[in-house]
């Protein structure tokens, strides 16, 4: 975070006003491009390969899906769009909602893990991002380029924040820079959710969410129950993203 100073000086590209800019919702497109990801388990057994393909083809269009964030400067929720009909091999609809509130610095995440539900309940760990000096367009806004790893999947993690949009917010797990991030990438485009639309309007009852019940964990908790399925799917020669979220 060190470099955000100097670079928003060196980088000034704001060409309106920011009032009126921090809340509202957020329209992205999430796209899953299994065969990248297959290439990259080069372990996987020739049986686990032949299952991603006659799961998923062999199309480089990739799986996608619509999400959504709610944000203001205070909080946000990150879930499914309601075009989600359905998610998972159950045919049930998955339970994925990851809220923060940046006021009180606290995070609650409710999803579905392993064929479990948890309540990811803990204080707010920002990535450790590194600003480059590298600008792009994205839905409309100019973007700056951030980069963090995922120490526990091992992946590369790339945001394209917007300064102009200056609140900390952004998709998945991820927020903690000087502007709403509006296009993220996983480990060099095995996934990638971008922003298609931004809606800047006074929220309401969009924070609210029905009672949830899983069970109770940190962050901690959370990342050594990935970790372990990482490292048994490994021994086994098993793609581990069937039960995780890549």
């Amino acid at each position: 975070m060190k470099q955000i100073g100097f670079l928003l000086i060196l980088i000034s590209f704001s060409s309106f006003s920011q009032e009126g800019k921090k809340e509202g919702m957020v329209h992205y497109e999430r796209t899953t491009f299994w065969a990248n990801i297959v290439t990259r388990l080069t372990y996987l057994s020739a049986e686990e390969k032949d299952r991603v393909k006659l799961t998923w083809g062999s199309s480089d269009e990739g799986w996608k899906q619509k999400m959504t964030l709610a944000f203001n400067e205070n909080q946000s929720l990150y879930m499914q769009g309601e075009e989600n009909a359905e998610q998972g091999w159950s045919g049930r609809k998955e339970t994925f909602f990851l809220t923060k509130n940046f006021a009180t610095e606290h995070s609650t995440d409710y999803l579905d893990l392993l064929g479990k539900t948890y309540v990811v309940d803990d204080s707010l760990h920002a990535p450790n991002w590194k600003i480059l000096n590298q600008i792009k367009e994205v839905a409309g806004y100019i973007c700056m380029k951030a980069v963090t790893v995922d120490t526990v999947k091992k992946q590369t993690i790339t945001a394209w924040f917007a300064q102009d949009i200056p609140v900390q917010a952004g998709p998945e797990r991820y927020f903690g820079l000087p502007g709403l991030i509006l296009e993220l990438d996983i480990n060099d485009g095995d996934v990638t959710i971008i922003a298609s639309k931004i809606e800047f309007k006074k929220l309401t009852n969009e924070f609210n969410l029905k009672k949830i019940k899983g069970k109770k964990i940190s962050d901690a908790e959370y990342n050594k129950i990935i970790a372990d399925f990482i490292k048994e799917s490994i021994k086994g020669l098993r793609n581990p993203y069937w039960g995780l979220r890549y």
